[in-house]
């Protein structure tokens, strides 16, 4: 069975059942009908892809209640550290059976080819659980806070049950905080027009972004990559350039689609991208980028490990430290980490010379236009994540060697031969929106607000009439993978 996609009929039909049960009124008035009612909306969204995993989030959700609840009665420092690891390893013990086994396994094997000695293994054959990286990543945060002292453990096992398996950020993310999101399962909800109204614009937005801009991208990078050896320089950067915009559409577009999907329901979800495209440097790309993860790793990992403290060297380790799991978290290849290494690699001169927070503030903010210093370094920022992309994207290290290879040869200047006109107007105009309104939380946020509503009313019918008639052939979203 296949993994009910925002973009699919089934959840075309999914979604308004169980929107139209949550606000009926004897759901409404029972905070724990509408909690319960989530639980079983999200078991169904997620079995409907394999019901088998439905054990591993229960099993997941199960442990961490029960530490969380054993944490809060227990004084003893030895005691809540092995309550804490017991969350941790379980956790992560899934994570690292279903996403890492065959790979360590085969570059185990691989390791002691090089050095002359052959190891027979075999690949296991393991199929990776939809969104098991994000899931393990918002349970584990509950933990770690409750053994923290940063929030007090729920009693209510339905409200940590929907919190752990609410279905529009489930299988890829946003990845909630406990500190923020379990709080709104324990509280009443009542329908509000207004941000219902705002959640279905963010949604057409995301629907936008993900069906007409990632997948038609999807389709150019796909011809260019899947062929790499046939194609010139030229070529080449054509299509990393249009995977650049397939990966960040594909991702943001899922993520205001959850977003939107929650605002339905009475929930807030962080936002997860800020026009990341438009950053001025690395550091910037990287507050703007998966924001949720980013953070993440800053306060589970970077900060724990020492932050910034400690000197310049330990700064440097950790930083590497983030990027190489993050981009192992990414997915079971050398590539990512590789590709990991590189935005530490870019990231690093920043560190060194204490410019990593320079450009906290928006591009632009108060004007029309970027000044010419301000769109080399987005196009200079751009160009280094772009090249990082290679690595994202290639099958394997060899290839993104052959392919960065291919990118430098004496064809460097000529036309591409994969540059269809129609799908860079799009991306001329997808830009020119989000240029607009990167002042807000997605691009069309307060589009033509001071327009009349009729006109206003027409543009969105105009996307809405758009994302059949433009939208590129079906892919699954890019980040179920992870």
């Amino acid at each position: 069975m296949l993994a009910m996609l925002f973009n699919s009929v089934e959840f075309a039909v999914f979604l308004p059942i169980v929107l139209t049960l949550f606000w009926l009124r004897p759901v409404r008035r029972s905070l724990r009908r509408q909690n319960l009612l989530v639980v079983v909306a999200s078991y169904l969204f997620y079995g409907w892809w394999d019901y088998r995993f439905l054990a591993l989030i229960a099993f997941s959700t199960i442990v961490d209640f029960l530490v969380g609840i054993r944490l809060d009665v227990t004084s003893d420092k030895a005691a809540r550290r092995r309550l804490l690891w017991t969350s941790i390893l379980v956790n992560l013990g899934f994570l690292g059976f279903f996403k890492y086994c065959d790979f360590f396994a085969e570059s185990f094997a691989a390791a002691f080819t090089l050095f002359g000695h052959p190891v027979q293994t075999s690949s296991l054959g393991i199929v990776l659980p939809v969104g098991i990286s994000f899931y393990t990543l918002q349970t584990l945060s509950y933990t770690i806070d409750v053994y923290r002292g940063r929030m007090k453990p729920t009693r209510d096992f339905l409200a940590f049950a929907a919190f752990v398996s609410f279905f529009p950020q489930l299988v890829a993310g946003p990845i909630e905080r406990a500190t923020s999101l379990l709080p709104q399962f324990l509280k009443s909800r009542t329908f509000d027009y207004s941000t219902a109204v705002d959640g279905l614009r963010q949604i057409l937005w995301g629907m936008f972004t993900k069906v007409v801009i990632a997948d038609n991208c999807a389709a150019c990078a796909n011809a260019v990559f899947n062929n790499s050896g046939e194609y010139a320089g030229s070529t080449l950067v054509a299509g990393v350039v249009f995977f650049s915009f397939q990966v960040y559409g594909d991702f943001s577009g899922y993520s205001n689609i959850a977003i939107g999907t929650a605002k339905l329901f009475g929930f807030r979800l962080m936002r997860n991208f800020a026009y990341p495209y438009f950053s001025r440097d690395i550091a910037e790309f990287w507050r703007r980028w998966h924001i949720s993860l980013s953070t993440w790793f800053r306060d589970y990992l970077y900060i724990p490990l020492g932050g910034s403290r400690g000197g310049t060297w330990k700064s440097v380790r950790n930083v590497f430290i983030v990027f190489l799991v993050s981009g192992l978290w990414h997915g079971a290849n050398w590539t990512f980490v590789v590709w990991g290494a590189l935005n530490a690699v870019f990231f690093l001169p920043l560190l060194l010379l204490n410019r990593n927070r320079s450009h906290t503030d928006l591009v632009a903010e108060h004007r029309a236009l970027p000044t010419v210093k301000e769109a080399a370094s987005m196009l200079l920022t751009f160009g280094l994540t772009t090249f990082a992309w290679i690595f994202f994207r290639a099958e394997s290290i060899s290839h993104a060697a052959q392919y960065t290879a291919g990118i430098f040869s004496s064809a460097l200047l000529s036309w591409p031969q994969v540059l269809p006109a129609d799908v860079v107007l799009l991306l001329i105009v997808f830009l020119g929106l989000e240029w607009q309104g990167r002042r807000e939380p997605y691009a069309i946020s307060r589009f033509g607000f001071s327009w009349p509503r009729p006109a206003r009313l027409a543009f969105y019918y105009t996307i809405c009439a758009l994302i059949p008639a433009l939208g590129g052939q079906q892919q699954d979203f890019i980040y179920f993978q992870f």
